[in-house]
């Protein structure tokens, strides 16, 4: 962020040995000042809240889809193994967890 200064103030500084000498003479002080020829919307400004919000949102959906797969696979795999146990029975209720093939 630039750095600015409060209303009223000429110069941010001026050497103490420039400002004795110009005192003590009567010199005048040349104090120079380089006015920003920038006219507009400072991008830096403006992109970075967006490029912020973009990987945020690209990082939640990337959450999204590994929770996705990680509760196909689980899925897939109750499935597996249900089929590899066959059916299960609990003090005389049988139950069972998936179709026969055939």
């Amino acid at each position: 962020m630039p750095h600015r200064d409060p209303p009223g103030i000429l110069a941010p500084h001026i050497p103490a040995d420039a400002y004795r000498r110009a005192e003590a003479t009567g010199a005048p002080v040349v104090i120079v000042v380089q006015g920003s020829t920038h006219h507009g919307i400072p991008w830096q400004r403006a992109l970075i809240p967006f490029a912020v919000v973009g990987a945020a949102a690209l990082g939640t959906w990337g959450l999204v889809v590994a929770l996705c797969a990680l509760l196909d696979a689980v899925a897939h795999t109750a499935t597996v193994i249900a089929g590899a146990a066959g059916p299960i029975g609990v003090g005389g209720i049988t139950l069972k967890l998936t179709r026969s093939k055939h």
